[in-house]
C-alpha cells in the first residue's frame, strides 16, 4: 500500500482500481471542461496569510451546518452512481461520514436506495432531490425520504436538462450501461472492483427501479430516464416542494447573486454555491470566484455552503474565509471510496481535517468561527469585472 498524504494520492490509487468509465464519470466536466478545471485552479490563486506568536493550543475544527453539530464544517455532497465506484458505495460513505461526525448526502441517482442507507446507519443523513416530470414519483420519494429519517432535503436546481459530458458518451455510460469494447477490456483488469460488485445485489438505481410503474430493471429504466428531469422547475415549484417536505431544506446550484436573493426569499435553511462540479454549464464561473458576490447579495440572511474544486483542507479554509459557512466535497471522498472503500472515505476526511487544522493555526486562527478575510490574501480582480 502506498503512503497516502493527500487527496491526490487517493486519486491516483482510485484511477488504478476503478474501471475507466466510472473514473471518467467522476473526473470530468461538460464540453471543454473549462469550468471543471477552474473550480480547482481558482483556489490556487488565493494565498494564505501567515501569522505568528499566537497561542495555538486548544484548537478546534468543530462547527455546525444547518443547526447540526459537525466535527468540521465539511459535508459529503451527493454523487450519482456512487455504488458503482465501490460496491455498496453509498452505504460505506454514509457510515464513514457518520463515524467521523459530518453530514452525508444521498443522491436521487444513487445505487443504494434511501432505505438501504437508513438500514445501515444509526443517525439521520441528508437526501438530494432531482425534480422529475412525474410528480407522483417525487411525492412518493419524499415520503420515503421522510420515513427513512433524513434530516435535510437538498434540492438541486441546476439539472433541469443534462449538460453534455463527452467522456461519458464515448465510454457508453448510458442507462443501461453500454460499455465499449475498450471499456469491457478495462473492466476485466479491475479484479478487486469486479469481486466487490459480484458480491452485492445493488447494481442499479435503487431509489427508482421498482418504485415506478413498469420500471422493474435497468432495461425498462431507459425510456423513463431519457426525459425524466423536469425542465419546468421554477420558483413556484420550489415553494411547493418546500411546503410538501416540511423540514429543513437546502437549495443547491446557485451561482448568480440574483438567483441567490430569490432563493433566500423562499425561506430555506441554506444555499449551496455550485456549478455542479463543472458538469452542467461549461464556461460558468468557478464556485469560489462566484462566492463573494453571492454572500454580499444574501448577507447573513441565509447559510451558505460551497462545492466544486475542493481538494484539501486549505481549500476548505479559503472557502470559509471567503464567506462560506460550510464546504461540500464530492470528488474528494469518491477518490477515497474508489481507492479503499469505507476506510478510504475516512482517510480523505482525516486528510482534510488535518490540513485544515494545521493551516488555521499557522494563519493565527484556532476556531472555525474566527475564519474571515483576515486569514487570506485575495488577488486584485479575483472576482473579475464582467460586462
Amino acid at each position: 500500500m502506498p503512503t497516502i498524504t493527500n487527496l491526490e494520492d487517493l486519486r491516483v490509487l482510485y484511477e488504478a482500481r476503478v474501471p475507466r468509465m466510472f473514473y471518467d464519470y467522476t473526473e470530468s466536466g461538460s464540453w471543454t471542461e473549462q469550468t471543471f478545471r477552474e473550480n480547482t485552479s481558482d483556489f490556487a490563486r488565493i494565498r494564505l496569510r501567515q501569522r505568528v506568536a499566537v497561542d495555538m493550543e486548544n484548537r478546534s475544527t468543530a462547527g455546525a451546518m444547518v443547526g447540526e453539530k459537525v466535527a468540521m464544517p465539511v459535508g459529503l455532497s451527493s454523487v450519482g452512481l456512487t455504488g458503482m465506484q465501490n460496491a455498496d458505495g453509498e452505504i460505506k460513505a454514509a457510515r464513514a461520514a457518520e463515524k467521523f461526525g459530518v453530514p452525508y448526502t444521498l443522491s436521487t441517482m444513487s445505487v443504494c436506495s434511501v432505505e438501504d442507507v437508513a438500514e445501515h446507519t444509526t443517525k439521520p443523513f441528508w437526501f438530494q432531490l432531482y425534480v422529475m416530470r412525474d410528480r407522483e414519483f417525487t411525492s412518493r420519494l419524499l415520503r420515503r425520504v421522510r420515513d427513512a429519517g433524513c434530516s435535510v432535503l437538498v434540492l438541486t436546481l441546476d439539472l433541469q436538462i443534462l449538460g453534455q459530458r463527452h467522456k461519458d458518451i464515448k465510454n457508453g455510460l448510458n442507462v443501461p450501461f453500454r460499455p465499449t469494447l475498450r471499456n469491457i477490456a478495462n473492466l476485466m483488469t479491475k479484479w478487486r472492483w469486479m469481486a466487490g460488485m459480484a458480491a452485492t445485489r445493488r447494481r442499479t438505481f435503487g431509489n427508482i427501479v421498482g418504485h415506478i410503474d413498469g420500471v422493474t430493471d435497468t432495461g425498462s429504466l431507459t425510456a423513463w430516464a431519457t426525459n425524466s428531469f423536469d425542465p419546468r422547475l421554477d420558483w413556484n415549484r420550489v415553494g411547493e416542494i418546500k411546503e410538501e417536505w416540511g423540514g429543513k431544506m437546502i437549495l443547491k446550484g446557485i451561482l448568480d447573486p440574483e438567483d441567490a436573493s430569490r432563493a433566500a426569499e423562499v425561506g430555506v435553511d441554506a444555499l449551496v454555491v455550485s456549478n455542479h462540479g463543472g458538469r452542467q454549464l461549461d464556461g460558468a464561473l468557478s464556485s469560489i470566484r462566484a462566492l463573494p458576490a453571492i454572500r454580499r447579495a444574501v448577507g447573513d440572511a441565509v447559510e451558505l455552503h460551497i462545492d466544486g474544486g475542493i481538494r484539501s483542507g486549505q481549500d476548505v479554509l479559503k472557502s470559509l474565509a471567503m464567506g462560506a459557512d460550510g464546504a461540500m466535497i464530492g470528488r474528494g471522498y469518491i477518490y477515497g471510496l474508489g481507492a479503499m472503500g469505507e476506510a478510504g472515505v475516512t482517510k480523505a476526511l482525516n486528510l482534510i481535517q488535518r490540513e485544515l487544522d494545521v493551516s488555521m493555526a499557522l494563519c493565527g486562527k484556532t476556531r472555525i468561527e474566527d475564519l474571515n478575510r483576515d486569514a487570506i490574501l485575495v488577488p486584485e480582480g479575483f472576482e473579475g469585472r464582467w460586462e
